[in-house]
């Protein structure tokens, strides 16, 4: 209620023109990751179906895309489906999964996309997935495999245990075939085999969750070991660029010593 009210007499804008050029002072987070938490409760406080709230929460990321590129985030994760999300009911699953082929086939043509150079790829277990999507991330991830000015990773089919268990299988594999021995393992090992070793900084320097939980909840386990978590109560559906821009701020008046 009090953001109605500040919008209403105007403070909203002046606050949101005033945050814009405090970051614009600072340093900003390079990479930025998302857990797009509270998209069922959204819809549920709307009377709506419960999945509607997945499709309201896909019409945001657009927006907070065009907010990153705007405020100069170069790497964005979105946390869209855990592995532990297949255990939800069937209807729900299935209208997810109809909803990422939509969203995936708007992105394989998407303007904004292409000419912001936007490399797309999806992290997770994308063989458990069902057939068609797995072809529509194929086909975005060759349609911008080239693209070195921003980076969107989508967590799909996604644990961050199941990805060290992952990378863990890679490794134990190139020790089976002698191409590395065991104890010259080492932290950069692991890290050239997980989802993100393609990233020029896999690890956010910010993660963002919305609907006021204060977990990660099996999002990026290993290269979030250092991350600034900023924890939002608000809905996913509907977070605003003024919120991007708090957490900015926030990001910004931390001392980051890694623990040094």
């Amino acid at each position: 209620m009090l953001y109605e009210f500040l919008s209403v007499i105007g403070v909203y804008g002046v606050y949101e023109r005033w945050l814009k050029k405090q970051i614009d002072t600072g340093e900003k987070p390079s990479h930025v990751g998302v857990i797009m938490d509270g998209n069922r409760r959204w819809a549920v406080s709307q009377n709506m179906v419960p999945w509607e709230g997945h499709w309201e929460g896909a019409d945001k990321v657009e927006e907070f895309l065009d907010w990153c590129i705007e405020l100069g985030v170069n790497t964005v994760t979105l946390y869209s489906f855990s592995t532990e999300n297949f255990n939800r009911e069937e209807k729900e699953v299935q209208e997810l999964m109809r909803l990422f082929e939509n969203t995936l086939e708007k992105v394989t043509t998407s303007g904004h996309i292409h000419d912001n150079r936007v490399k797309v790829r999806a992290i997770g277990r994308i063989n458990t997935l069902p057939q068609r999507l797995q072809g529509l991330i194929h086909e975005v991830e060759e349609a911008t495999k080239d693209y070195d000015r921003y980076y969107l990773n989508i967590a799909i089919a996604y644990g961050g245990r199941a990805e060290i268990v992952d990378a863990l299988r890679k490794i134990a594999s190139k020790v089976k075939s002698g191409e590395i021995e065991p104890e010259k393992i080492n932290e950069d090992d692991i890290e050239a085999n997980l989802y993100t070793a393609h990233l020029p900084q896999p690890d956010p320097d910010l993660i963002i969750r919305t609907s006021g939980e204060s977990r990660l909840s099996n999002f990026l386990v290993w290269q979030g070991a250092y991350s600034e978590l900023f924890i939002l109560d608000v809905y996913w559906p509907a977070f605003r660029k003024i919120d991007l821009m708090r957490a900015i701020r926030s990001y910004q008046l931390r001392g980051r010593r890694f623990g040094k």
